[in-house]
């Protein structure tokens, strides 16, 4: 068994039980590449301009606080 094999068997993912990058958990993440993909597809997020402002990444919670003549 090889050094790499030996540390990749050392880290399951969270999600699914699977081994994944060490590179990975250097950075924190606890999930496997494919367990943080569908994660990542699960959160919706839009674009908006706002008023002499730039870009901004908002959820759709965010954007309905924005607008103030919304009454739900």
């Amino acid at each position: 068994m090889t050094k790499y094999a030996s540390s990749l068997s050392s880290f399951p993912c969270v999600r699914c039980n699977k081994p994944y990058s060490p590179a990975r958990r250097k950075l924190g993440i606890t999930v496997c590449l494919v367990c943080g993909e569908l994660e990542a597809r699960a959160v919706k997020h839009t674009v908006a301009p706002l008023n002499k402002s730039n870009y901004m990444l908002m959820s759709r919670e965010d954007l309905k606080q924005l607008n103030p003549k919304r009454t739900t």
